[in-house]
This record gives C-alpha cells, structure tokens and sequence, in this order.
C-alpha cells in the first residue's frame, strides 16, 4: 500500500501520467487537434515585441515558439511542464532559437525562474491540476502587476463528441474519486465558465473574460487514439478487439476518407489580468 502517500502530493498523478513513455512518444500524432487552436489563442493574447512569456503546460513546444516569435525583437519565451520528455522533444524542435527557454516543473507548486513575467499563456495545459485555486494563485505571482494571463481549454465533453473517454468507459476502469481537498483532473473540468471565473477570482485575477469558440479539423483517426493510446488508458489485452470496434463506431459519423476524420472542437479562450498595481 507504499503508493497512497503518492497520491496525496501535488498532481502526482498528472506527474506520473505525462512522464509514460509510450503517451509521449505518440504526443506528436495528437498535436494536430491542439495546433489548430495555436492563433485563436495567440490573438487573444496580443503579444508586443520585448515582452516575456511562460507557456504552462507546453508540451512539445510549438504554441511556445510561435509565441516567441511573435514578441521579438527583444522578447522572450520560457515553457514550462512536468513532462521530461515532451521537454526533451521542445529542446529538440527551438533548437537555434536562443529566446526560448524550458524548465521541468509544476506550476501548481514550484515557480520558474526569471519572474515575473507579462504574459503567461497555455494551451490545454491547466486542466490538470488537483488544486486549481492554489494553481492559478502561484501562477498569478509570476505575473507582473498588469500582467495578461489567457488560456484555452475545452468547452464541456457533450460538446466535444470527438473524445473517445465515453466510448471506451466499458473497458476502462473508473479513475478513484478525488482524495479530500483535492479537485478532478482532466481535459474538461474547466468546461464550465462560471466556475472558470470563480476559480480565477479566487486566485486574484481581474478582468476575466471567456470566449467561447468552435470549428472543424481533419486529422488522421490515428492521431486521435491508436493502440497504444488505449494500452495507456488502461485497456486489458482480452478487451482490447471490444475497446477497438467500440472506437471504430464511434468514428463512423465523423470519417470523410480512409483514416482520416473531421472534427468539431468546442473550446474557450480565457483571459484575465493581474490588476493588483502598487500605488507610490
């Protein structure tokens, strides 16, 4: 029973979720769907050359660089997420590009170096944390005061028919209740917009603003889940011709060609400021 103390640190599922080998190593494939929301977010952000950005939850890295680009001359990008290797593969892609910079960490606890900086973004990165007031509030610190915060997230799962979670509920087992204190982790808890604004609220955040957006992308069915990906979300071997044909149903409304999909995403960019202004 050596685990249990495990699950009463920080996110330690979510650590231990983004640190499998075999969910990283297929992140690429999954990009595809998260790419596509890249400029709705950095629009909302209105990034100006010479300003700092921490991308929290950055994965591979992509959303963080367009980032960077877009504050030069002058500006810089710093990407932060628990995920060794999805930082390993962000080193590998901004390789030449000297703005940008990355830090293994967990931004519902630690604080990255080079605070406080004007902008902090992410894109589907903070769904994931176990104490989302507490989250939010460490990272209102790394803002300066006047500091933008904004971020994408998805809109609730009956809006998003795309997940698989739904069909495959019959061969997975149930994730165990939160433990006491703890929130639900996962890709739609902040689906909600009024506890998105009671959450940020609470953490110190003004001017909180939630845009709610949708539109279509094709991408490979693979992209989406493969057999790997139902390893990972806990398929045995004698369920897996089951968990596969459920998939494979569930696809049928959304396939326009051999292996390839189009799907809706229902998604929401979530800005807000830090407006604490010290008066002299």
């Amino acid at each position: 029973m050596g685990y249990i103390p495990l699950l009463m640190e920080p996110n330690a599922a979510e650590r231990s979720r983004w640190n499998n080998d075999a969910w990283t190593k297929a992140w690429p494939k999954r990009e595809v769907l998260t790419d596509s929301v890249t400029p709705v977010l950095l629009e909302a952000l209105q990034l100006r050359p010479g300003e700092r950005v921490l991308d929290v939850g950055c994965g591979g890295g992509k959303a963080t660089m367009a980032a960077c680009r877009q504050v030069q001359p002058g500006g810089s990008a710093v990407g932060a997420d628990i995920s060794k290797a999805l930082l390993s593969l962000a080193t590998e892609r901004a390789s030449g590009m000297s703005a940008v910079g990355w830090q293994q960490t967990d931004m519902q606890t630690d604080s990255v170096p080079g605070k406080p900086f004007d902008v902090v973004m992410s894109q589907f990165g903070v769904m994931f944390f176990d104490e989302p007031v507490n989250a939010f509030a460490n990272i209102h610190s790394h803002l300066h005061p006047g500091g933008r915060l904004g971020f994408a997230c998805w809109q609730p799962l009956d809006l998003n028919p795309w997940f698989v979670g739904p069909a495959l509920a019959p061969y997975v087992a149930a994730p165990p209740p939160p433990a006491p204190g703890k929130s639900p982790t996962g890709p739609f808890v902040l689906g909600d917009s009024d506890r998105v604004r009671q959450i940020l609220t609470e953490a110190g955040f003004e001017s909180i603003d939630v845009d709610r957006r949708s539109h279509d992308v094709e991408v490979a069915e693979s992209g989406l889940v493969d057999d790997g990906q139902l390893v990972f979300m806990g398929v045995a071997p004698e369920n897996m011709a089951d968990a596969r044909h459920a998939v494979v149903s569930m696809m049928e409304r959304f396939r326009i060609a051999d292996d390839r999909c189009r799907f809706p995403l229902a998604f929401q960019i979530v800005t807000a400021v830090r407006l604490d202004i010290q008066h002299h």
